[in-house]
């Protein structure tokens, strides 16, 4: 089955938190690779950055975070791949059909209109709301 993810499950893949144990075991258990989008690559760059802006992680541990990153993605273990062409209307036409109801937040409504796009069938998060329309869309969320 085709993967994709969020920003939350691939931080926690990388970067120790009380999710970090479920995001390993989620992703051991799944077919390479997990398709990531550019625009997840940049969030998860922003994060670990601010990380070590709010002395959260040390100067040394980013760089340690975002070789094991690139090491993965060099192995084939992530792909990442640019925001598919028309990600942006299905996105408008999801945030209309459920914003309302779920409360979810744009760049939410954005990852999972990518990763329908990308044709993924299997969908990581560790966002409550995210889930929720991921599910509403169609997708599984182990």
């Amino acid at each position: 089955m085709t993967s994709s993810a969020d920003t939350s499950f691939v931080c926690s893949l990388y970067v120790p938190d009380v999710n970090s144990p479920a995001a390993t075991r989620k992703f051991r258990r799944i077919r390479a690779p997990l398709l990531l989008t550019d625009l997840v690559e940049l969030e998860f760059v922003n994060a670990i950055n601010l990380r070590v802006f709010r002395k959260q992680l040390l100067p040394w541990q980013l760089k340690d975070i975002r070789r094991a990153f690139r090491e993965d993605a060099e192995a084939g273990l992530l792909r990442i791949v640019p925001l598919p062409a028309g990600t942006s209307e299905h996105a408008i036409r999801m945030a209309a059909q459920h914003t309302a109801v779920l409360g979810t937040r744009s760049l939410d409504v954005l990852h999972i209109a990518a990763a329908i796009a990308l044709k993924a069938e299997l969908y990581f998060t560790f966002d409550e709301r995210q889930s929720q329309l991921a599910a509403a869309e169609g997708l599984r969320v182990p």
